[in-house]
C-alpha cells in the first residue's frame, strides 16, 4: 500500500478558524453544504482518538454526492472549482456535466480545489486551483471542469489484470485533499483491495463515541474488574477530545454539520440522559475508570487554541456529566476544566458563549450550580482552617470557580438566561465575615490596580480571595450588609476628618470647628422647612456624616428613635397631597411625580436626600413609589410591566395592542403617538413624538408607539422632578456598592420587605420590668398575635413601628421591647412608634387582651394620599 501526494506548498496552512467570506449555503433549498474533507473524515473515520484536521484552510465551496454517484457543487468558483467550466459562483447545487455518466463515490475538497473518483475507470479527476499542483495533472495551471489525474490507474477487479507494460499501475484505496494538498492511498494490481465508497459509510472505521450501544454494552458486565479491551475502549473514548466532540450529536436533519459560532450541532438533552445512564453508584467501576481518563488524560491536554469550533463541543457537554458535580471531584475535574475555560483564546471563548447564551435555561443553571457548588465547598475547607502550605493552591482554586461564574454572568447579563439570583451564594455570609472581606476588598483595589488579570492565573494566586470582586454571587442581605460596611467605612471617616479639622483649629485660627455629625435641628410644627434650610447649606462632606436629629424644646436624646420619628413625620408631610407633589393612583395605590405641581425642584431635592439618609442610617421609610423609580435610581430603563404596575388598566391596553393578531390596528383602536392628560380640570393632547398627532399606530409601529408612552410617563414629563430627587439621593448614597443592587433590593432596602417570620420575631423580643418571655400576660400575648390573620399582623406592625414591612436583613433586625404599664384591663395598649416599644397591661383574660390589642391597632391613624 502506498501514498501518492499532489501539492507540495506546507507552508500555506491557515488560521485555524477557516475562511468564511464566500456563500456556501444554498439559501433557496436550503441545503446546507457539507464539505469535503471534513464531512469524509468525520462520517468515514479516522484512527481511534484522533480529530480531524479542520485546521487547514477550509473550502470555500460545497460539494454533495448523490447515491446515484451524481456531483452536484455550489459556493465560490472564482478558480474554476465547481466544474461547471466557469469562474462564476453558485449559490444553489448545479450538476457537474463532466462527471455524467460516470458513477463517483469518492468526493473530497481542498482550500479551492476539488477531487473525485470513479471506480469503473480506476481514475481520480480533479478541477479548480493548480498554483502548487494540487490538481496532479503534471501543471500548475487552474482547471475549470474535471481533468483526469496523472497516473496509470487501474479499477478494481477480483483477478489480478496482466500487465505488459514496464510502468508501475495502481488500483485507488482512497483519497484525501485539504489546503492546497491532496493524496491518495493506493495498492498495486497484485494486493488490491476494494476502494472506499463514500456513499455507504462503514460504522466499524468511525471514530469511538458515547452512545446508547456502547453504554448499553458497559452496562451488561456486571460491577468489578471490567475486561481489559472494555477498560481500553471507555479510556480511549474519555481520552480523546475527538471522540467527546463527536458524541452526543444533533441528528435530526443533520443539525451538527450546521455547526457554527451560534449553533454547537450538540444534542444536549441526548448528553444528559446518556452521561446519567453511564455513572451509576451501581457501575462505580465504570465511573472510575471514566474519571481517571478525563482526569488524567483528557483534561491536562486541553489546549488554549483549537482547530475548528467542533473542538469546541467537550465544553458544553463535560458539564452534563454527574462525575464533575461530585465534591469528590472538585479538584480533579471540575477546577482544571475550569482552568482549561479561563485559558481559551478570546475566539474560543467568545463562540462558547454564544452556546452558553442559547442554552436551555435548565441547562445553563446546571453549569452555574456546578460552580456555585465548587466555591461554597472551597470556602468551608477556608472555614475549616488548611495548612500554610495548601492555601496557595486553595486560592488558586477559588479564583477559578469564581471567575468561570463571571463568566456565565457575563453571558447572562447580556440574554437573561436565568434569573439574576440564580448566582447567589447564600451561604456566602455565614462562610466568610462580609465586613472584613470588604475592608480587604478596598485595600486591594490600589495594588491590583492596571494588573492584566485576563490570561491565566499566576498573577492571582498570591492575592487572598474577596469575594467582593464577584459581587453578582451575593444576595440582598449581603449586599446590604456591604452598603452599612460602606457607609460605617464613610462615616468614620467624615468624624475623622471633622476631628482633624477641629485639633488644626485649636492652633490653627484658619480652620473652622466642625461638628462630627449631621445635625438637623427642626420644629415639629414646620419639620419641611427647617429640613430644606438646613440641608440647603450642607456640604456634600457632611452627608456622609452620621445622622442626629434634635426636634425644637424637646431634651430626647437621638439614640436612634428620634430620627426614626423624623424621617416618619417629614416623609408623611411631603407627601401630603397638600403639596401636589405627587399624583396618587388609586387602582394601584401607588404615587409618582406630578408633572402639575407648583413646587419648585427643592423638595424633590429633599426628598432624595430623606431617602438617601434612610438608607445610609439604616432606617426604613414607608414610601409607595413603584419600581420603576428604583430602576431609574440605577440608571435602568421603565417598561411596560412598570406602566401595568403603576396604571394597570393602561397597561393591560398596551399589552392588548401588542397582542392583536389582525392587521386593521388603525380601525379597532383609532390611536395616533399622542397622549391625554388631565390639567386642573380641563384635558391636554401631548404629542410622544415630534408631529405625532399625525402618526397613526399600525401594526408595523405599535411597539414603538408603546415605548414612547412608557417614556412619557415615567421620563419626558418628570424629568426636571426626578432628576433633583436622583441629585439629592445620590449626594448621600452614591457609590460602587449602591450599583450592586437590583431595583427590586434597592426597593426593600428603602421600604423593608414582606418576607416575614413571626416566630423570629418573637423570638427577638424583649421584655422590661416584670415581664419576661413566660410571664403569663406574654403567653397569652403571644398565643393571640399568632392567632391574627395576616392583614391583622400586619397592621399591627404598621401600628408599632410605623411601617408594616420589615427591614431587607429580616425579621433578625426587627427588635420589639415590651413593656408593663398602669392601669388596669380598660387600658389599650400604646405604642412608642421610634423606639418599637409596646406598653402592654398586665392583662389576665385571653379574650380581653385581643379585643384590646385588637381596638388599638384599628384606631391607628396611619398616613395614606387618599
Amino acid at each position: 500500500m502506498g501514498c501518492s501526494p499532489s501539492g507540495t506548498d506546507c507552508s500555506s496552512v491557515g488560521p485555524p478558524w477557516g475562511h468564511k467570506s464566500s456563500q456556501q449555503t444554498c439559501s433557496s433549498a436550503g441545503l446546507h453544504a457539507i464539505t469535503g474533507l471534513a464531512r469524509n473524515l468525520l462520517q468515514h473515520g479516522l484512527p481511534t482518538g484522533t480529530q480531524p484536521p479542520l485546521g487547514t484552510h477550509l473550502p470555500r465551496h460545497g460539494v454533495h454526492g448523490l447515491q446515484e454517484g451524481g456531483v452536484f457543487t455550489f459556493g465560490a468558483g472564482g478558480y474554476g472549482q465547481l466544474g461547471h467550466n466557469s469562474t462564476s459562483h453558485e449559490i444553489n447545487p448545479r450538476k457537474v456535466f463532466e462527471l455524467m455518466g460516470s458513477v463517483v463515490t469518492q468526493i473530497t475538497c481542498g482550500r479551492q480545489h476539488t477531487t473525485a473518483f470513479v471506480p469503473s475507470s480506476g481514475r481520480i479527476y480533479s478541477f479548480g486551483l493548480g498554483g502548487n499542483g494540487q490538481l496532479g495533472t503534471g501543471t500548475t495551471s487552474n482547471r475549470k471542469s474535471p481533468f483526469t489525474v496523472k497516473g496509470n490507474w487501474l479499477p478494481y477487479s477480483t483477478q489480478c489484470p496482466i500487465t505488459t507494460d514496464s510502468e508501475e499501475c495502481y488500483c485507488v484505496k482512497r483519497i484525501f485533499s485539504g489546503g492546497d494538498q491532496s493524496f491518495a492511498h493506493y495498492f498495486y494490481p497484485q494486493n488490491m483491495v476494494p476502494p472506499d465508497d463514500f456513499r455507504y459509510p462503514d460504522f466499524l472505521k468511525q471514530i469511538w463515541t458515547v452512545n446508547e450501544t456502547f453504554i448499553q454494552r458497559l452496562l451488561t458486565f456486571p460491577s468489578g474488574r471490567l475486561p481489559v479491551e472494555i477498560a481500553n475502549e471507555i479510556d480511549g473514548t474519555f481520552s480523546s477530545a475527538g471522540c467527546l466532540n463527536g458524541s452526543f450529536l444533533a441528528l435530526s436533519n443533520d443539525d451538527h454539520y450546521k455547526t457554527s459560532a451560534r449553533f454547537s450541532g450538540v444534542d444536549m438533552n441526548a448528553a444528559r440522559l446518556l452521561f446519567h445512564k453511564l455513572i451509576q453508584p451501581d457501575h462505580a467501576h465504570i465511573s472510575q475508570q471514566v474519571a481517571a481518563s478525563l482526569e488524567k488524560n483528557l483534561i491536562p491536554k486541553l489546549t488554549s487554541s483549537l482547530p475548528d469550533v467542533e473542538a469546541l463541543r467537550l465544553y458544553l457537554t463535560l458539564p452534563e456529566c454527574p462525575l464533575m458535580s461530585d465534591p469528590n471531584n472538585f479538584t480533579t475535574l471540575a477546577i482544571p476544566f475550569g482552568t482549561a475555560i479561563l485559558n481559551l483564546e478570546k475566539a474560543p471563548l467568545k463562540v462558547l458563549e454564544n452556546w452558553w447564551s442559547v442554552l436551555e435555561p435548565p441547562l445553563f443553571l446546571k453549569i452555574v450550580e456546578l460552580y456555585k457548588d465548587v466555591v461554597v465547598h472551597l470556602l468551608k475547607l477556608c472555614k475549616i482552617g488548611v495548612p500554610a502550605s495548601e492555601r496557595r493552591i486553595l486560592t488558586s482554586f477559588l479564583h477559578t470557580a469564581f471567575r468561570v461564574l463571571e463568566i456565565l454572568h457575563r453571558v447572562n447579563e447580556r440574554g437573561q438566561v436565568i434569573q439574576y439570583d440564580r448566582f447567589y451564594i447564600h451561604e456566602i455570609q455565614d462562610l466568610i465575615d462580609i465586613r472584613n472581606d470588604y475592608f480587604s476588598w478596598v485595600q486591594q483595589q490600589q495594588q491590583v490596580f492596571g494588573m492584566d488579570v485576563n490570561h491565566g492565573l499566576t498573577e492571582l494566586t498570591d492575592i487572598p480571595v474577596t469575594i467582593c470582586t464577584y459581587p453578582f454571587v451575593f444576595d440582598a442581605q449581603a449586599k446590604t450588609t456591604l452598603l452599612q460596611t460602606d457607609a460605617v467605612i464613610q462615616m468614620q471617616m467624615a468624624v475623622d476628618q471633622a476631628h482633624r479639622q477641629n485639633l488644626s483649629s485649636l492652633f490653627l485660627p484658619v480652620f473652622e470647628s466642625v461638628n462630627p455629625c449631621l445635625i438637623l435641628m427642626v420644629r415639629r410644627d414646620n419639620i419641611v422647612g427647617d429640613a430644606v434650610e438646613v440641608l440647603r447649606k450642607t456640604k456634600n462632606v457632611d452627608y456622609k456624616k452620621p445622622l442626629k436629629v434634635i426636634f425644637v424644646g424637646e431634651e430626647a436624646v437621638d439614640a436612634g428613635g428620634v430620627r426614626k420619628e423624623f424621617f416618619l413625620l417629614i416623609m408623611r408631610e411631603l407627601l401630603d397631597p397638600k403639596y401636589g407633589m405627587f399624583r396618587y393612583y388609586e387602582e394601584s395605590r401607588l404615587i409618582w411625580f406630578s408633572d402639575k405641581t407648583f413646587e419648585d425642584s427643592d423638595l424633590f431635592h429633599l426628598i432624595g436626600v430623606v431617602c438617601g439618609l434612610a438608607i445610609y442610617n439604616f432606617t426604613i421609610v414607608d414610601l409607595h413609589f413603584p419600581l420603576a423609580l428604583y430602576k431609574k435610581l440605577l440608571n435602568k430603563k421603565p417598561s411596560l410591566d412598570d406602566l401595568k404596575e403603576l396604571m394597570p388598566d393602561v397597561g393591560r391596553g398596551m399589552q392588548q395592542l401588542l397582542d392583536y393578531p389582525e392587521d386593521d390596528i388603525e380601525e379597532a383602536f383609532c390611536l395616533n403617538f399622542t397622549i391625554t392628560v388631565e390639567n386642573f380640570g380641563t384635558t391636554e393632547t401631548k404629542e410622544l413624538v415630534p408631529n405625532g398627532a399625525d402618526i397613526p399606530v399600525a401594526k408595523q409601529n405599535r411597539q414603538d408607539f408603546v415605548d414612547a408612552y412608557v417614556d412619557y410617563i415615567f421620563n419626558k414629563s418628570v424629568d426636571s422632578l426626578f432628576s433633583a430627587f436622583y441629585t439629592g439621593f445620590h449626594k448621600v448614597c452614591g457609590g460602587k456598592v449602591l450599583q450592586l443592587f437590583q431595583p427590586s433590593e434597592l426597593q426593600a432596602m428603602v421600604i423593608g420587605n414582606t418576607n416575614y417570620d413571626w416566630k423570629e420575631l418573637e423570638k427577638n423580643t424583649e421584655y422590661k420590668g416584670e415581664y419576661w418571655a413566660d410571664h403569663p400576660t406574654i403567653k397569652i400575648f403571644w398565643e393571640v398575635f399568632h392567632e391574627l390573620s395576616l392583614e391583622k399582623k400586619k397592621q399591627f406592625l404598621l401600628f408599632l413601628t410605623g411601617s408594616d414591612r420589615i427591614p431587607i436583613l429580616g425579621m433578625k433586625c426587627l427588635k420589639l421591647v415590651i413593656q408593663p404599664t398602669g392601669g388596669g384591663e380598660g387600658y389599650l395598649p400604646v405604642a412608642h412608634t421610634c423606639f418599637n416599644l409596646l406598653d402592654l397591661p398586665k392583662y389576665t383574660d385571653k379574650e380581653t387582651l385581643k379585643s384590646k390589642l385588637i381596638q388599638a391597632i384599628d384606631h391607628y391613624e396611619g398616613f395614606s394620599l387618599v
